[in-house]
């Protein structure tokens, strides 16, 4: 059974790795095990965000004087733990902080796309400060937004269906910011000169990516699912 495998050590292991945000194949690979291994143990323990070490070895010791063979996560269970490790994985590839992507796929793969901050501090088991750093990033590349409850005197973070409208204009933008400066640069320098030449060409080819990105977000902005 994977309770005999697994020791006290490697829960508190496992537990680290999580409070880390690593994802259960890196766990694994620290631990010499089997990724399935890992997200069997912390699915059928409470899952990442509540997964406690000395409460799944405790439970583990009753499995095994009582005989019962451990439960493995439920097929749901199980297919959601891959479809969020995979994501976050794929958001880091795409050049988001660790904990800036957990965050994301957290609002992505919630019920309504709506987590108040504390929420997403104990669904992803960090600390309210790495919460703070993560949301704020994300509103400020559009990605999520922000409401306030003004009843409970919080503050909501949201993921809407607008959320790649928003991201891809601000971005879009943002470049179109960058080819303006670097046409200037290139015209300033001369475009008689190789770096002038080099700037001003360079410049033109943001501004037209740019604008057809612009473009674009607006009209499929409504596209259907």
């Amino acid at each position: 059974m994977l309770e005999g495998r697994l020791t006290r050590q490697d829960r508190q292991r496992i537990a680290v790795g999580l409070a880390e945000g690593r994802s259960y194949a890196e766990i694994a690979r620290r631990l010499g095990r089997p990724t399935s291994t890992i997200s069997r143990e912390v699915g059928r323990n409470g899952g990442p965000g509540d997964y406690r070490p000395e409460r799944a070895h405790q439970a583990a010791a009753r499995r095994a004087r009582r005989g019962i063979p451990a439960r493995s996560p439920e097929p749901q269970d199980r297919t959601a733990l891959e479809v969020a490790e995979g994501a976050v994985e794929m958001a880091v590839g795409m050049g988001l902080p660790k904990m800036v992507a957990r965050v994301l796929i957290g609002l992505w793969l919630s019920e309504d796309g709506r987590l108040t901050a504390a929420e997403l501090s104990r669904g992803l088991n960090v600390s309210p400060a790495s919460i703070s750093m993560a949301v704020g990033y994300l509103t400020q590349q559009g990605l999520i937004r922000r409401e306030r409850d003004p009843q409970r005197r919080r503050d909501i973070y949201v993921v809407d269906d607008d959320a790649w409208y928003h991201s891809t204009m601000i971005s879009a933008r943002q470049t179109l910011a960058a080819a303006e400066i670097t046409k200037v640069a290139g015209q300033a320098l001369g475009l008689d000169t190789p770096v002038g030449r080099r700037l001003a060409r360079g410049g033109a080819f943001l501004e037209r990516i740019s604008l057809d990105a612009l473009a674009s977000a607006e009209r499929w902005r409504d596209l259907p699912p």
